[in-house]
């Protein structure tokens, strides 16, 4: 899931005063790199050069849709890379509505998680933008950022965030890196589930396209300046997740593609299999949607048919603002290839990546995702919703638990520190915080757990940059970041040299089980101290309980 520029604070992209431009191939001419035979033309901004909707892959159209992302042939000719590329097709999102007492920021935030890019969309999607400071050259070896959009796997782009702010700073504060980002599919076109899928072997296609933009990251980002041996994967909810997913895939064997990994909300999910009953349900209706019912091989179908009626048929199906349905079919899942086990009981057998990571949380993860359940008012109703969504194979006594963990007391619910303020329904602060730890809190905190005492990990919660009527909700964490913030300079010290800490800045201890330190960032003073990962243990305990046995 993903803000939006309308968010982030004014700043200047160019704040850092340009050096003499790389790869100009004369005094006044743009900047140029080559790649194979193919001379790609760049645009200068200020401190950085933007090189923008590069392909990576083949189109996935015709007979490549719903397939493995295809290498990309050898570039030849010319390659205007000054405007971004197509985006890929995104789900259409319900219209938002408020009851009057929600400030008007929550509809303007939540509006801006799903207001697509002002780009086209197309199928033929796969580029990437390449972005490095304006005075790199080859010999320069830089690290390289790569930035995973969220969106939910509904919708997102590699047109919404800007990128040229993270290079700028890394000039700035003497860590210069590179800083790439790709799109790939969304929903029925990247993350489509069911048996037919899983027998094709083409699940998880989001994930390969994710993957495929890594390759290409190897093959050709040493002519930009980059050192494909310090690449760092980067994202924010289905980023951060997706990144979680890359340490899982292969068995948890990186194949030298990444040496690091930073996420924003998100970690191994409380997922189940790509062919479980819900998927199959989804696969099945987007087939009678499609007109496919008919078909000796529905799959071929899929493929066949008008972009514009898969989509029809995809915009059907729940979204994550969608009415009483935060968990929508549009997760990675396991699918015996890519991602062999089922998340988090793989990430429990040890078959990650042993790289080091930073991984963290907003305060309310829950707050902005969950105003579609305000007309849920009883602890039945709350019950229902949890059983029916989230844990489906467990009896209805067992769930009840969660109930006296996550209380009725606004006083206790998300966004927390409100006392029985923003209680916009007398459940709302408390599903707010079960579904922010079910989600969000407690699979970080399973994570880390497992993993701290392995390999370097850096554990953050973010209180800053506070939304009315939602506190920190749900990748309000962006605009610190993006803008430049002291977030930004611990990423970028990570990226390029696999250490948060230095220049001054508060020390980030490492996390371990005997130390959880988390890194807590604020609006007050201390700006950024040292607290423990330690609250709401019993709760988050028994939703990964649950989720482990009975996974979505």
């Amino acid at each position: 899931m993903h803000s939006s520029l309308l968010l982030l604070p004014a700043f200047v992209a160019g704040a850092v005063a340009a050096s003499s431009p790389l790869a100009l191939r004369d005094l006044g001419g743009p900047p140029t790199v080559t790649l194979d035979s193919a001379t790609v033309i760049g645009k200068l901004n200020g401190s950085v050069v933007h090189y923008l909707g590069i392909p990576f892959a083949q189109p996935p159209i015709g007979d490549l849709r719903l397939r493995a992302p295809q290498p990309i042939s050898p570039f030849t000719g010319t390659v205007n890379a000054t405007a971004f590329g197509n985006q890929c097709i995104q789900q259409t999102f319900p219209n938002l509505t408020f009851p009057a007492d929600v400030p008007a920021a929550v509809g303007q935030y939540l509006s801006a998680f799903v207001t697509p890019a002002p780009v086209p969309e197309s199928e033929d999607c796969l580029n990437l933008n390449v972005i490095v400071p304006a005075n790199a050259t080859q010999e320069d070896k830089l690290p390289v950022v790569v930035w995973i959009y969220g969106g939910g796997f509904q919708a997102g782009s590699n047109a919404v965030f800007p990128g040229e702010a993270i290079v700028a700073r890394s000039v700035e504060i003497g860590h210069p890196v590179i800083y790439m980002a790709m799109n790939y599919r969304l929903s029925a076109f990247g993350f489509l589930g069911g048996k037919e899928v899983k027998e094709a072997g083409v699940a998880n296609l989001g994930l390969l396209d994710q993957r495929e933009s890594l390759k290409w990251i190897q093959k050709y980002i040493s002519a930009f300046g980059g050192d494909p041996e310090k690449v760092m994967i980067w994202g924010e909810s289905a980023g951060a997740i997706s990144v979680a997913h890359h340490m899982l895939a292969n068995n948890g064997d990186p194949q030298g593609l990444f040496r690091a990994g930073f996420m924003e909300s998100g970690s191994p999910a409380p997922v189940g299999q790509v062919d479980n009953p819900y998927l199959q349900t989804t696969y099945d209706t987007i087939v009678v949607d499609a007109g496919c019912a008919d078909s000796a091989n529905s799959l071929s179908c899929l493929r066949q048919v008008p972009t514009g009626k898969l989509k029809a048929a995809m915009d059907q199906t729940p979204t994550f603002l969608s009415f009483k349905q935060l968990n929508t079919p549009w997760f990675p899942r396991a699918d015996g290839g890519y991602i062999k086990q089922e998340p988090q009981h793989q990430l429990i057998s040890g078959a990650i990546a042993t790289i080091p990571f930073v991984i963290g949380n907003d305060l309310d993860e829950g707050s902005a995702l969950s105003f579609p359940t305000l007309n849920l008012t009883t602890d039945d109703e709350v019950l229902d919703y949890i059983q029916a969504n989230f844990f489906r194979n467990t009896s209805r006594a067992v769930v009840a638990n969660v109930l006296n963990l996550y209380p009725q007391d606004p006083a206790a619910g998300s966004p927390f520190g409100t006392g029985s303020n923003h209680s916009y329904s007398p459940q709302y602060k408390r599903i707010s915080a079960i579904q922010g730890d079910f989600f969000e809190q407690a699979p970080r905190r399973l994570f880390v757990q497992q993993l701290g005492n392995r390999q370097s990990v850096y554990n953050y919660l973010s209180e800053i940059d506070q939304v009315d009527g939602i506190g920190a909700a749900h990748g309000t964490e962006l605009t610190n970041i993006y803008g430049g913030g002291d977030m930004a300079d611990y990423l970028i010290r990570f990226a390029a040299t696999l250490d948060p800490n230095g220049d001054g800045a508060p020390a980030w201890p490492r996390y371990t089980t005997e130390n959880p330190a988390l890194l807590t960032f604020r609006d007050r003073v201390p700006f950024v101290n040292v607290t423990m990962d330690t609250y709401r243990i019993a709760g988050m305990a028994f939703l990964t309980q649950l989720s482990l046995a009975d996974p979505i």
